[in-house]
C-alpha cells in the first residue's frame, strides 16, 4: 500500500507490455482478493436530468439537449421496490444516483436520508452520488447508514477544464474529504475516453493514489457517447484501452475494488473475461447505468457461470476485515 507513487512510475506500469501488465495485475488481484469473487451493484437515478452542470459528457445537464426523460425525485417506495428487485436479481449494494450540482438542506435530502434508512434495512450496501456535499451533510448520511459515497474525479486535474466548468476539481476533492470526516466509504474514479491524453489517464490515477486511505471503491467508467453532448462524436475506447486502465489501477490501488463500470454494452465477454483478469471485481448490473444503457441481470449471470465468477455477499469485505484485525 502505497501513497507516494511518483507519475513516472506509474506511467511504466500502465506501459508495460500488455501480457506482463496482466499478469502483473493478476499477481497483485490475487494477494488482496478473491479472484472469483465480484460484485454485483445495481444504481438507479432517483432524480433524473435538469442539472445546471455542463459535464460535457452527461445526458442530463439542462445546458444540453438530450432524449432523456426528466423527472423529479422518485418516492420513497419506488426507490425501496427497485432496490427489492435489485437484490433479488443478484445485487449486494444499492446506489441513488441523483442530477443536482450539490445537496441542498430541504425536504428531498429528508426523503434520501429515508430511502438509505430504508434500503440499510434491506441488509444491502447502500450507496448514493447525489453532488457535492458538506461535512454535516456527510454525517447525516452515515447517521442514516449510508455505506458509501461516489464523487468521481472524472479525469485528470490537468484535462478537467476541457471537461467540466461549472465546478472545479478542488470542489471533487473536498467532497471527497468531507465523506472521510465520517465512516462512509469512499468510491471515486473516472471516465475514459474523453479526449484525454494518456497522461491524463495516468495523472488521474495518480491523484486517486496519493488520497489516505486509497478510496475502497474505484470506477474505471468508458464513456458512452450520447446524442447532443459536446462529446457525441467520441470513437469508442477500446478493449485494450480498458484493460491496461484497469491492470495499472489495480497494482497502484492494490486493496481498492476495481469497477468495471459505463461501457460494458460495448465490449463481449471475452473484453470483460479480460478485464476481471486485470482485477476488476465489481460491475454494476440492470438494464441501466442512470440514463446510458447496461447489460442486464440474466446477461451477467450468463458470464458468471461461463467465467466461474461468484457475485459477492453484502458486507463481506468489512466482515472479513472485522474477523482479521
Amino acid at each position: 500500500m502505497r501513497n507516494n507513487w511518483t507519475k513516472e512510475e506509474i506511467k511504466a506500469i500502465y506501459n508495460t507490455p500488455l501480457i506482463d501488465l496482466l499478469y502483473k495485475a493478476a499477481t497483485v488481484h490475487r494477494e488482496f482478493h478473491n479472484p472469483r469473487e465480484v460484485q454485483v451493484s445495481s444504481l438507479l437515478s432517483i432524480k433524473t436530468g435538469g442539472c445546471t452542470e455542463d459535464c460535457s459528457y452527461c445526458s442530463q445537464s439542462a445546458r444540453y439537449k438530450t432524449e432523456i426523460n426528466v423527472h423529479k425525485l422518485l418516492s420513497v417506495q419506488e426507490v425501496i421496490e427497485s432496490a427489492k428487485n435489485a437484490k433479488a436479481g443478484g445485487s449486494s449494494r444499492f446506489c441513488m444516483g441523483a442530477a443536482w450540482r450539490e445537496v441542498r438542506d430541504n425536504k428531498d435530502f429528508d426523503k434520501i436520508l429515508e430511502m438509505v434508512r430504508e434500503v440499510n434495512n434491506l441488509d444491502m450496501e447502500v450507496c448514493c452520488t447525489l453532488g457535492m456535499i458538506t461535512e454535516s451533510q456527510a454525517k447525516k448520511l452515515e447517521e442514516a447508514g449510508l455505506y458509501a459515497y461516489n464523487h468521481n474525479l472524472d479525469t485528470s486535474e490537468e484535462n478537467y477544464n476541457n471537461v467540466i466548468t461549472t465546478r472545479t476539481y478542488e470542489d471533487r476533492l473536498n467532497t471527497l474529504n468531507n465523506v472521510r470526516k465520517t465512516k462512509i466509504t469512499v468510491c471515486s474514479g473516472g471516465i475514459i475516453g474523453l479526449g484525454e491524453k494518456e497522461e491524463d489517464r495516468i495523472s488521474m490515477l495518480y491523484t486517486l493514489s496519493h488520497l489516505t486511505p486509497h478510496p475502497e471503491s474505484v470506477p474505471i467508467n468508458a464513456l458512452v457517447p450520447i446524442d447532443g453532448t459536446p462529446l457525441e462524436v467520441q470513437a469508442n475506447v477500446t478493449t485494450w484501452d480498458m484493460v491496461r486502465m484497469i491492470a495499472t489501477a489495480r497494482i497502484v490501488l492494490p486493496k481498492s475494488d476495481v469497477r468495471l463500470s459505463a461501457g460494458r454494452t460495448q465490449m463481449n465477454i471475452e473484453a470483460q473475461a479480460l478485464c476481471f483478469m486485470a482485477g476488476a471485481n465489481s460491475i454494476f448490473a440492470g438494464d441501466k447505468l442512470l440514463t446510458t444503457p447496461n447489460p442486464d441481470f440474466d446477461q451477467d449471470k450468463m458470464m458468471f457461470d461461463l467465467l466461474g465468477l461468484l457475485p459477492r455477499l453484502a458486507y463481506a469485505k468489512q466482515n472479513a476485515e472485522a474477523v482479521c484485525c
